[in-house]
Parts: C-alpha cells; structure tokens; sequence
C-alpha cells in the first residue's frame, strides 16, 4: 500500500456557487478534505440526477428476491460510469465482493469483463474503492441456506494472485483503495479480540503491502477495541467508519479509534449503508426503487444523527489532513445522491457559521 501523504488539494470556491452544484447533484470539490461518492452505481432511479435522460431508454432488467419479496432492478449501461464521474469524485465498486477477478484456472472472470469496462468508459481522473472477495475475508459463507466455515478465510496468496494483482492491471492507479469488509460475527462465535487482531496481522503481513490502500471494516463491535485500533495504526491499515445495522453510530467509532485516522496514505473510508438496527433486506424493501428520499429512512432522528456525523467526520478528516472518501448508499436513505445533497447542505452550513461568510 502506499506510504505518500494526502495530495493537496486546491481551496474551494464561493459557498453560494457550491452550494448551487450541490443542487445539481455535482458534488466535486465540495471541500478540499472529503470526496464523495456511493457504494455502486447504475441504478436507473438516478436518471434525471446524476444520468441524462437519453438512458431510459438504455436501461436492463433484472429480478431480485429479497424477504420472500420480489424486486425488479433497472439498471443504465456501464457506459455511464462516465456521467457518474461528473457528480462525484470515487466510486465504491463492490461486484467484487462476490468472486474473484480470476477463476481457479487464473482466466479471467466475469468480474475481470466487468472492471475492465468500468476502466474503459471512466475518465482518466476516476477514482475508484473496490471491495475485496469475501471469500478472502469471511470467517463463515452462506452455502444454501445455511453458513458454513470458509476455508479460503485469510489466504493471502490467493487474494494477491486471484485479486490484487489483476486489479492492478485493471485499474492501475485509479484503484485508491480496497475494502476488506468481514462479516457481523456473534460475541459466543467470534474469537477473542486479541486472536482476531493475530489473524488480520498475519494475513495483512503476507499480503506485505500489497496493491492499493487496505481500508478494513469489522462489523461486530466487541471486535472494535483499543489493541484493535492500535493495530491498524501500527500497520498502516484504514479503519473504515461504517453506519451499518449493529454498529455503533459513527461518532462514537470516532472516540474508539481515539480520535485517529489510521491509513498510511493519508486517506480514510466512511460508508452509509443501512439505518442502525434495521436488516439489509428491510431496508432494501423501504428504499426501493431508489429515485427518491423515503421518508421512513431519511426523515428520522437517527437519519439526522447519520447526517451530522458524517459532515463532522469531514471536518475532523479537514483537521488531521486527511482526505474522507464518502461512499453513499440508497439503502441509507432512499437514495444516495439526496443523501448526498444533505451531507453537502450541512457540511456547507457549518462553514458558514464558522466563517460568517
């Protein structure tokens, strides 16, 4: 991973004219200490925000089941990742996050197609997250309806041949980081925090620094503790703030992490996934089909909270020299480029409270 300081970043402009772009969903140098962006892209509810008009016409279909209730998803082409890139300055691509970018065989595999388009049509600015196969990262994966031990779990090897490397060639240096995202574990089925550190630090040590900036994200919480944090410090590693169903909210990561960023590379993570307490097909339900806020999800107490604390994370990023990449999702709200527009909003309203312009 990389060791080089944040770059600079150049001074915003006016607040009124920002504020006017944020109306339009251009969201590009909002502040010089945060990028924003969603977690995926392509979804059709996003024609007439982020997509011209010109893609409902070019939209694809496809079923989804989700609760014992069925979806349909409209999707605009890849070729749209170019229009993305005119909004928002990184996009988290997480496909990845269900195979490999090369089979058993090393071909290529259908994600490797996938990327390799997403490289074609994005501008030479693009910047994208990219989330590591869970089969990498997972204790446990679903097999049929049930979980079963993983036995790829941390295989370093094959995250670097199978992934890392061929992600590199994919993407080169608009890869800015990768995601290893592991999955929520029971306090009785988990190991000890100090084993689990153990773990990570053996695999993060084969991987020796490796492909882009490892961000990691542990969604259960009693894993979440100071040698923890320590660790990822000493390491190098990004902990990736998350609003996620049975995390803690996002300010009080803040004050586990001791009030740190911990990537190497002078860049942090923060991901708006679902409502605190509320599961990921529920929230889906809600959300769906993503052209709008929904008032059930962005008009609450908690949705607030989420707000306010990601525009302060921004500042704190501002203040540690620390560029904050925003990953957005609809799921969070209804839809992830208004969730964006209230995280600008509020951001904006506190410049100018502390500047008076």
């Amino acid at each position: 991973m990389s060791k080089n300081p944040a770059p600079e970043t150049p001074a915003p402009q006016p607040l009124h004219e920002r504020r006017e772009r944020v109306e339009r969903y251009d969201f590009r140098g909002m502040r010089p200490g945060v990028r924003f962006g969603t977690a995926s892209d392509r979804y059709a509810g996003w024609i007439g925000q982020v997509y011209p008009a010109r893609y409902a016409t070019k939209t694809s279909s496809s079923k989804r089941t989700l609760g014992g209730e069925t979806f349909r998803e409209e999707k605009v082409p890849v070729e749209s990742v170019r229009d993305y890139f005119e909004h928002f300055e990184v996009l988290e691509v997480d496909f990845t996050f269900y195979r490999p970018l090369l089979k058993e065989n090393g071909e290529p595999s259908s994600n490797y197609r996938a990327l390799e388009r997403y490289a074609q049509f994005a501008p030479a600015e693009a910047r994208f997250l990219v989330k590591a196969p869970q089969m990498y990262f997972a204790r446990t994966l679903r097999r049929g309806g049930d979980f079963a031990d993983n036995p790829d779990f941390l295989d370093a090897e094959g995250c670097r041949t199978r992934f890392l490397e061929p992600l590199g060639e994919v993407l080169g240096k608009r890869a800015v980081g990768v995601i290893y995202q592991q999955e929520y574990q029971r306090k009785a089925g988990s190991p000890p925090p100090g084993e689990n550190v153990e773990a990570l630090a053996t695999f993060f040590d084969r991987l020796a620094g490796e492909g882009p900036q490892a961000h990691v994200e542990l969604r259960s919480g009693h894993l979440l503790t100071p040698g923890y944090f320590d660790f990822l410090a000493e390491a190098g590693l990004g902990f990736v703030f998350s609003h996620w169903t049975w995390l803690p909210m996002i300010r009080r990561q803040w004050r586990m992490a001791g009030e740190r960023f911990t990537a190497a590379n002078g860049e942090a993570v923060c991901r708006l996934l679902t409502p605190r307490d509320t599961k990921y097909a529920d929230a889906y339900a809600q959300a769906h089909p993503f052209d709008a806020p929904v008032p059930s999800l962005s008009d609450t107490p908690q949705a607030r909270d989420m707000v306010d604390d990601a525009a302060a994370l921004l500042f704190q990023a501002e203040a540690h020299g620390t560029i904050l990449n925003l990953a957005l999702n609809n799921r969070a709200w209804g839809n992830a480029p208004d969730l964006g527009c209230a995280i600008a909003h509020r951001a904006l309203d506190a410049e100018k409270q502390r500047t008076g312009s």
